[in-house]
């Protein structure tokens, strides 16, 4: 395996719960959420930062996550994952790389806001 693909992490996955609605919704809650653990993974800035200061100071950083080749870590838009104590958001759809043999790697745009 490749140093760069040294990392691991926990893919956070919500449970779900209904509104008295009756709509479905992801639900964070600890005993909800389903843990993951995935490793082989790279995950790095991506896509500089943004801040916004009208109401509060946040900061929104992107990052940006690559498996190994080969790997095919089970990660959907709607997760949350845990690397090196950051909990990061998925951005969109998860991006699957497939070569004739089967899938190749993942990539993934991640956001973190503090």
């Amino acid at each position: 395996m490749s140093v760069l693909y040294e990392q691991s992490g926990v893919i956070l996955r919500p449970g779900t719960t209904t509104d008295r609605y009756g709509n479905k919704k992801p639900d964070w809650s600890p005993m909800a959420v389903e843990r993951i653990p995935v490793d082989q993974i790279n995950v790095q800035p991506s896509g500089g930062s943004s801040e916004d200061t009208d109401d509060k100071q946040i900061t929104v950083t992107g990052w940006l996550l690559i498996s190994a080749p080969g790997t095919m870590p089970d990660l959907r838009e709607t997760d949350r994952i845990e690397v090196d104590g950051l909990i990061l958001e998925v951005t969109g759809k998860v991006g699957r790389w497939p070569v004739p043999a089967g899938v190749r790697h993942i990539e993934a745009q991640l956001k973190e806001v503090a």
